[in-house]
């Protein structure tokens, strides 16, 4: 396609409305179209997609760059976050809980339908990354379709325009007076108000604020980083947001780092308000029995040497020990472990073996939670044989019994009971203070007598790279708004022409600001304020307040 030369020598690209040098319209128009004003949103400069049709490429920087389809691409991903917090994600149910069966149970069918559609883990499917990098073309070529030939245009544009262009602003006036030495003083007052003026053949363009035209591009950059960086989470070893569950004296290895550091829950404790000494809390504790003023893990942190071998255990090297309290991270490298919450849970029931017709007890036994024996010897022949132990019991879909979790929650046994007077050991079904009984009738049973408990602690382990990224993002971004909202781009132009003194100003907002400025611009001199032409001529006496 042709470039278009311009009368006045300059050369436009294909599609230019307007000549970027002079402003003179470039394309034939209608009578009716000559009496309206210039298109100035962009210069009359030519946009690639209001340009080229005809290839794939073409079609595709035409839809992107699309108005219409950009606020879809960002209203779309809008209404899919929304729906991600409907009911929490996966990551955020409690430790522990199947996802599978947890929106079910909890939340009922709405819940089922949630978690089939695949909605638990939302911000990390491929539909919603999808949708997040489409908006990220759209922002790229959207601003590229604009701002370059923008750019280009207020580049080139020169101090002498086209009458043409001139009688076509919106704020248009033509004087035959004699000016004589107003201009100085015309001059003096457009740079007291901060105007930059380029002079040509005794012809002024002021100019000022250009910047706060690349306001909205600005705001581009922002979000098109603040999209990276928030794509980039899904990258392994960028982000990491974890929960830990760790039994009092358990070592654990943080999830995120491959491994490499563990930590061990030496001792959870928790500090309670007293009546007495904390009576703002009177009412709370009357209501409650207490209210937790603190708790906090004391911690140590251990760092894995040497090579894994599976099967053997991990050799641990001590960096360091650290008092975990809430908004005091336990900070490593790139990773912080936050106090989170905590957990009283099982960690040892005791029972008695006795005799169901006489109750007579034959002995007791301490089962570790943590780690059972197989056998309990009472003496005098009388042994339990643990078979089979569930920490979290529940009944699997073929009504077999089951462990949802390896942690305590809920144990349940199958002991093998051996007496002197029988042959074949009698089969307990115990659960918590319960003995199930599910084999038939016994002699013997099982009968708890007491449990301990003991605080499981649960941390956050949290790891951010892109943190500085989204930071840098929306700082950026807010410059953008700052940029477009608070300053507006604001040019005069006066040149003698013919004898006549034409006079025009364009601002891309804030039209009552630059007819303030005009008004004071003029005052006193012989050139008469120019008319708003969208709302009908202005009087014209010279210096005076502009009037409808």
């Amino acid at each position: 396609m042709k470039e278009i030369k311009c009368e006045c020598g300059h050369i436009n690209p294909y599609g230019t409305v307007l000549c970027e040098a002079c402003g003179k319209v470039l394309e034939k128009e209608t009578i009716e179209e000559k009496k309206k004003l210039l298109d100035m949103k962009y210069e009359g400069s030519a946009r690639r997609s209001q340009t080229y049709n005809k290839t794939v490429v073409d079609k595709i920087w035409t839809f992107f760059s699309s108005v219409k389809v950009g606020v879809t691409l960002i209203i779309l991903p809008l209404i899919a976050a929304s729906i991600g917090t409907i009911f929490p994600q996966e990551a955020l149910i409690p430790a522990g809980e199947p996802a599978n069966t947890f929106y079910e149970s909890e939340y009922g069918t709405l819940g089922k339908i949630y978690y089939e559609l695949g909605l638990h883990n939302l911000y990390s499917s491929w539909w919603f990354l999808l949708l997040v990098s489409l908006l990220g073309v759209s922002l790229v070529i959207a601003s590229l379709d604009r701002f370059v030939p923008l750019y280009r245009a207020l580049k080139n544009q020169r101090v002498t325009r086209h009458p043409q262009f001139m009688k076509r602003q919106r704020i248009f006036g033509q004087s035959t007076e004699a000016v004589d030495g107003s201009y100085e003083l015309i001059k003096e007052r457009l740079i007291a108000k901060r105007y930059k003026i380029r002079e040509e053949n005794g012809n002024i363009l002021a100019e000022k604020n250009r910047f706060s035209r690349w306001g909205p591009y600005v705001n581009h950059i922002g979000l098109i980083i603040f999209l990276i960086g928030g794509m980039l989470r899904f990258v392994p070893g960028m982000y990491v947001n974890e929960y830990m569950r760790i039994p009092e004296g358990e070592t654990i290895a943080v999830p995120g780092t491959d491994g490499e550091y563990y930590v061990k829950n030496n001792q959870f404790s928790i500090e309670t308000y007293d009546k007495e000494e904390d009576a703002k809390f009177e009412s709370a504790l009357e209501r409650t029995g207490e209210v937790v003023s603190n708790y906090q893990t004391d911690a140590t942190l251990y760092r894995h040497i040497g090579e894994t071998i599976p099967g053997e255990e991990p050799q641990l090297e001590k960096v360091k020990d650290f008092p975990i309290i809430v908004n005091d991270p336990l900070k490593f490298e790139s990773f912080a472990l936050y106090q989170t919450s905590y957990e009283e849970s099982f960690s040892s029931m005791s029972f008695s073996f006795i005799n169901k017709s006489s109750e007579k007890a034959f002995g007791e036994f301490t089962v570790d939670l943590k780690n059972p024996e197989d056998l309990y010897d009472l003496g005098d022949g009388y042994k339990v044989e643990l078979s089979s132990y569930f920490p979290d019991f529940e009944f699997d879909d073929n009504n077999q019994p089951a462990t949802k979790s390896r942690y305590p929650n809920n144990p349940a046994f199958i002991f093998n009971m051996y007496t002197p007077d029988k042959s074949e050991p009698e089969v307990a079904f115990i659960g918590i203070q319960q003995n199930l009984e599910p084999m038939g009738e016994n002699d013997y049973a099982i009968k708890f007598s007491g449990i301990d408990y003991e605080y499981s602690t649960y941390l956050t382990v949290r790891k951010d790279l892109t943190l500085w990224i989204l930071a840098l993002g929306g700082l950026i971004f807010m410059i953008g708004v700052v940029q477009g909202a608070y300053w507006q781009h604001r040019r005069i132009w006066l040149q003698q022409k013919d004898g006549d003194i034409l006079i025009a100003t364009h601002t891309n907002k804030n039209w009552y600001g630059i007819k303030r400025e005009i008004n004071e611009i003029l005052d006193g001199t012989p050139i008469p304020l120019p008319i708003d032409q969208t709302e009908g001529e202005f009087s014209q006496t010279k210096g005076g307040e502009v009037s409808g």
